[in-house]
């Protein structure tokens, strides 16, 4: 098929490679501007950018698509389709409708559940049991347009950085299934119950609240990793955890059990397993106690 692929970050990337592996004609790959990156804030492209810089495709880069002239170059490539994968820009309706069998997104999420920005982490953060990735036939609406397959994974104890991995491969092989014969795959509209929305995750949500109950923290250290990475605050310095575990045992919320920083939740309570202090190397709690004392009774926020 002649296709136009759109993305942005290294999600999308396996499923530009399976485009590109199945014999497809990729005639433009559209992404996301550059953006100042690094502590020396030099422009550096997304990750679909490079990876079509070395696969030798014509990377596009506009700002909007609002526009008459870039609505129109687009439809002049003649696509057969417009593959979608975290693009991060709006499609207008002429963009939708420009290509033969318009745009397919890749949305990781068992739609309706958790339409928007943040799929993964609401799934990890609302305690799914599972979750997974869908390929869609795009409309205007956020995430609201009919499916035409549906790949499923456990969440189990995953990380976002793990799920997002997972789902990534299994959506590239999904669409590479859906273009080999995409009669085959018919659009079905998505069910009208259970719709709920993934909103964009704000960096203050990454604090961890002690006030809920264990399994609630442990989901948000999961859900916040690898960015942006969940937190407390000790005598006014942060540390990241990045793995932790539930422990059966009681105290204060948000106040150390013990000197092996056990920490009480509203239930149960809380121990990291592998923690990082601002500007060192993440390391195993063992590691970490040996240079850091937090002595049982300190409040952490």
């Amino acid at each position: 098929m002649r296709l136009i692929f759109m993305g942005t970050p290294d999600f999308a990337v396996p499923t530009l490679n399976a485009l590109v592996d199945a014999g497809h004609d990729v005639v433009a790959v559209y992404s996301q501007p550059p953006r100042p990156a690094n502590r020396g804030k030099k422009l550096t492209p997304s990750a679909v950018h490079a990876r079509a810089e070395e696969l030798e495709l014509e990377v596009r880069t506009p700002v909007s698509l609002k526009g008459e002239d870039e609505q129109a170059a687009f439809s002049a490539l003649n696509a057969d389709a417009a593959i979608v994968a975290a693009y991060g820009l709006l499609l207008p309706q002429p963009i939708l409708d420009a290509p033969k069998y318009g745009c397919l997104n890749v949305h990781g999420s068992l739609l309706p559940r958790w339409r928007g920005a943040a799929p993964v982490q609401r799934a990890i953060l609302a305690g799914d049991a599972e979750t997974g990735v869908m390929v869609m036939q795009m409309e205007a609406g956020l995430d609201t347009g009919p499916v035409r397959a549906t790949a499923r994974t456990p969440i189990d104890r995953k990380t976002a950085g793990e799920l997002t991995e997972e789902l990534a491969q299994l959506g590239a092989g999904l669409m590479a299934e859906v273009l080999a014969d995409i009669d085959r795959h018919p659009a079905i509209a998505q069910p009208e119950e259970g719709v709920t929305y993934a909103r964009k995750i704000e960096k203050s949500e990454a604090r961890l609240d002690f006030n809920q109950s264990a399994e609630a923290v442990e989901r948000q250290v999961r859900a916040f990793n690898p960015v942006p990475g969940a937190f407390f605050e000790f005598q006014g310095e942060r540390y990241r955890v990045l793995a932790a575990e539930i422990v059966e045992a009681g105290g204060t919320s948000g106040i150390t059990i013990d000197d092996k920083l056990v920490i009480a939740c509203a239930t149960s309570a809380l121990r990291p397993t592998i923690i990082q202090r601002a500007g060192k190397p993440a390391m195993p709690l063992a590691d970490f106690l040996r240079g850091n004392r937090i002595p049982a009774g300190t409040i952490l926020v």
